[in-house]
């Protein structure tokens, strides 16, 4: 099996040269969002760490679940299909108190995403295949709040 290999190199690195000045924890968040949607499950781990050690409960849990949710696809891509199957539900687990919308993000559409590449992984017959089903196409999308403003920081 050829594992996929999670290559950020066309993305910014999530750690800071000397000197630059530090991203703001928005286009920390920006960046991670980014680096998901590209399928650098990887990076978007590496980057929302930098979030999720900064930030206190209740944000901490959210930014928690979605690295989660990342690293599960990371391990699907390398055909570690029981990781990440235990790591989506974690991370799901993790983000449901924040739905449906959390620091601008549409986090019901990523449960809905999250839940659908659970189902299907749960269905497939024997280990990952370096290529997740197609359902595990996963992308977080802004939600529609026009602020921006973080008025729907959380909500239990």
């Amino acid at each position: 099996m050829t594992a996929i290999p999670d290559d950020p190199s066309s993305l910014a690195p999530p750690f800071r040269s000397p000197g630059e000045k530090p991203r703001s924890p928005k286009d920390t968040l920006a960046l991670a969002v980014e680096q998901f949607n590209a399928g650098a499950y990887f990076a978007c781990h590496e980057t929302l760490e930098e979030l999720w050690l900064a930030e206190k409960e209740p944000l901490r849990a959210l930014y928690q679940g979605i690295l989660q949710i990342a690293v599960a696809l990371f391990h699907e891509r390398q055909g570690n299909r029981r990781g990440a199957v235990r790591l989506l539900e974690s991370g799901m687990a993790l983000c449901t108190p924040f739905s449906p919308t959390a620091q601008g993000l549409d986090v019901a559409g990523l449960l809905a995403g999250a839940g659908d590449c659970l189902a299907a992984l749960c269905e497939a017959p024997g280990s990952g295949s370096g290529n997740p089903p197609a359902s595990c196409s996963l992308r977080i999308t802004y939600s529609s709040d026009p602020t921006g403003d973080g008025s729907d920081r959380f909500q239990p």
